[in-house]
């Protein structure tokens, strides 16, 4: 019978207790499987050993999936599962294929017919979302903005008139060193009555989740600098 390509989720932030985020029934899928696709096999066996796994971490085999990998060899990270092997896909944080580069292998795992099951995890997206008080019915995440100061402040323009016209929650990210930055231009460009959430370090004890508007934040802006965060805005009328 052909293996299964699993979704594996992983922490949004490593320190704590990972039992406490990933469930027993997530460990016993990955102690069926032997091969795994990741971003960085150094935390992905750091990961995999703080989970107490059954089977020695020396044992396993790991293909590396990152912007230097060349496309044709993803089909190649596939072949265990023709040979009725489990494969696993893990991102470096959170849910695998959202803002995240494995859904290239999920697409290939489509044409040839793979069964793809997902596992429940965190997503610091979606319990961004859930915290900001922001419209989670229509809602859209758009990554990361321009790092061009004058393209970055035109698309936030652009999304802050698409939230309006159609009420719809604006959901991005940016590289943490350049937080505070995003915050200046964020408070520079959107008009004042504009709700801006900031989720930094989802699922830590220094938890960080405050929406207020943009006049508001001008008087109390927190330094973000290399903390991972999501940014949501919302114009309403």
């Amino acid at each position: 019978m052909p293996g299964v390509l699993y979704l594996i989720p992983s922490p949004i932030i490593t320190d704590g207790d990972l039992k406490s985020v990933i469930s027993k029934y997530i460990i016993n899928i990955i102690n069926t499987i032997d091969y795994f696709i990741v971003e960085n096999e150094r935390t992905t066996r750091r990961y995999l050993s703080k989970l107490e796994i059954e089977k020695a971490i020396n044992d396993l085999h790991f293909f590396v999936l990152n912007k230097h990998t060349l496309p044709e060899k993803l089909p190649t990270f596939l072949e265990p599962i023709k040979k009725n092997s489990n494969v696993g896909l893990l991102s470096e944080a959170g849910i695998p294929c959202v803002a995240d580069p494995g859904g290239q292998i999920v697409k290939i795992a489509h044409c040839n017919n793979i069964k793809i099951v997902p596992l429940v995890g965190p997503s610091s997206i979606i319990m961004a979302l859930m915290a900001s008080g922001l419209n989670g019915q229509n809602f859209s995440f758009v990554g990361y903005l321009p790092i061009n100061i004058n393209q970055k402040k035109q698309v936030i323009k652009q999304l802050e008139k698409r939230s309006l016209v159609e009420n719809q929650t604006q959901i991005f990210i940016e590289t943490p060193y350049r937080n505070n930055h995003m915050i200046e231009d964020l408070i520079n460009s959107l008009s004042p009555n504009t709700l801006l959430c900031i989720a930094s370090e989802i699922t830590s004890q220094r938890e960080f989740i405050k929406t207020r508007s943009i006049k508001e934040w001008k008087n109390n802006i927190p330094d973000l600098n290399k903390k991972p965060c999501i940014f949501l805005i919302h114009r309403y009328k």
